[in-house]
């Protein structure tokens, strides 16, 4: 992988990592306010989903390391 690409990733996980972030926080600041279960449960799950694409693109840029 070259530095332009590892660079990219890189960017890449970061704004994934702060968009998780701020999901997680306005969720936190919702949750005061009534918000649907409905609306309560897609929040979480999507904090979820950004947290798992950050993990596999760390595992993979660890894997990409290593060869």
């Amino acid at each position: 992988m070259n530095d332009s690409q590892h660079n990219e990733q890189d960017e890449l996980q970061k704004y994934l990592e702060e968009k998780a972030k701020q999901e997680q926080e306005l969720e936190k600041g919702q949750e005061s306010e009534s918000l649907s279960a409905y609306d309560a449960c897609v929040l979480k799950e999507s904090a979820k989903i950004h947290e798992l694409i950050a993990e596999a693109q760390r595992e993979g840029s660890e894997n990409s390391k290593d060869k």
